[in-house]
């Protein structure tokens, strides 16, 4: 059984911490807890011994312990750190190594992976400061959960929820089961596409390509084997990825037909041009009155070619829409015989193309769920765990 010290800062998203424990336990983790003093003004620590079962730690000095070492012992006891929620004090300590009371101190002497649940206030989330101690803690292995988008107690609407516990235990029982995708073949598709008119202009998209790659770095991270498709992007190659870069919609999808029989699954997360120019100008196109014409051609539907073969992977679509989305994705999962669908809004004010945030509303026969909006790596992880539980069933 894995051991889980979960640590508890001060903010009103304590009260979720509550059900986390519980849920951390019935899914077979051992849990013991630690709180600051701004936590217990919150919820008490009474709470969290009734349904973990052992006493609450809350001072850093703790004669019970025979060494009085009580913050090493319980470093040494864990398997996962995990602090949620984490407000931003106390992610600022632990960006800067300060080390003032029992939640602090833990964090540098632990040896075990450590995760944080961001909660605070989203004007806090987006201050410089913050987001620099954030990549501090990232470029020191720290994973973050979250935080989501959403009302929050203070009245304002924005990104700095702490994410749901039922989503967080579904990223550790995911993450710890030994690589979800371990013997997967994966091939996703990335970024958008560039239909050239003259050697100069293309038509293209919005699409920065992140989704995809987000995709790709979580899918080999739980253990697939994955290659990855992508149109122009201002994205770094992703480590044990097997990367193909292509331009047009046309050499997208016959580098997606070069591959595609080895797969289990694909996920076209690519945003590829529907129409192309019918003729490339060798030359540039010179200025000429008030108005031109572009004649335009369908490009082929890559993701509606694979789901067509007889021995198909399984197929998973993206559909970006701004109206209509539960209309336009179910239609597009029936007419493209697709297993599954991801759907977004897109040219709203947050979250989509060239975005750091989105949220999926995902549909399959006879099945749907909502993923809020959070980071797309979070999303990616939560996307690739709904997929593996419908490979399986």
């Amino acid at each position: 059984m894995k051991h889980v010290l979960l640590g508890i800062s001060g903010g009103i998203a304590a009260y979720k911490s509550a059900e986390l424990v519980r849920l951390l336990m019935r899914h077979g983790y051992i849990v013991r807890v630690v709180m600051t003093q701004a936590a217990t003004q919150f919820i008490t620590p009474l709470t969290f011994q009734a349904l973990s079962g052992h006493p609450v730690h809350t001072r850093l000095l703790d004669e019970s312990q025979e060494n009085a070492m009580g913050h090493i012992n319980l470093a040494r006891w864990a398997d996962i750190f995990l602090i949620a929620p984490a407000s931003a004090n106390c992610i600022a300590k632990f960006s800067h190594g300060l080390a003032d009371d029992l939640l602090s101190t833990l964090y540098l002497a632990a040896e075990c992976p450590v995760y944080i649940a961001p909660a605070m206030n989203q004007a806090m989330w987006h201050k410089a400061v913050t987001q620099e101690n954030i990549k501090r803690l990232t470029q020191h292995g720290i994973m973050f959960i979250g935080p989501e988008a959403g009302s929050q107690a203070c009245g304002e609407t924005g990104l700095g929820r702490m994410t749901e516990p039922e989503a967080i235990v579904q990223y550790f029982t995911a993450l710890h089961a030994a690589g979800i995708l371990q013997g997967k073949k994966i091939l996703i598709t990335a970024g958008p596409t560039r239909e050239a008119l003259d050697p100069v202009r293309y038509i293209s998209n919005r699409s920065s390509g992140k989704m995809g790659y987000a995709l790709a770095e979580q899918a080999q991270l739980l253990g697939a084997e994955v290659t990855l498709i992508s149109g122009p992007v201002q994205l770094p190659a992703i480590n044990n990825v097997k990367i193909h870069l292509v331009e047009s919609a046309a050499d997208m999808h016959a580098a997606v037909m070069r591959h595609i029989a080895e797969q289990d699954v694909m996920i076209a997360a690519a945003a590829v041009a529907d129409y192309t120019p019918d003729s490339v100008q060798p030359e540039k196109i010179k200025k000429q009155g008030e108005q031109t014409e572009l004649n335009l051609q369908r490009t082929q539907d890559i993701v509606a070619n694979v789901a067509s073969l007889s021995n198909k992977p399984f197929t998973v679509g993206f559909a970006a829409e701004t109206q209509n989305l539960e209309h336009y994705a179910l239609d597009k999962l029936q007419r493209k015989n697709l297993d599954m669908i991801a759907a977004n809004w897109v040219g709203q004010s947050q979250g989509g193309f060239d975005s750091d945030l989105n949220a999926l509303h995902v549909y399959w026969h006879n099945g749907e769920k909502a993923f809020k909006m959070t980071d797309k790596t979070q999303l990616a992880k939560q996307l690739l765990t709904l997929i593996v539980e419908r490979l399986n069933a």
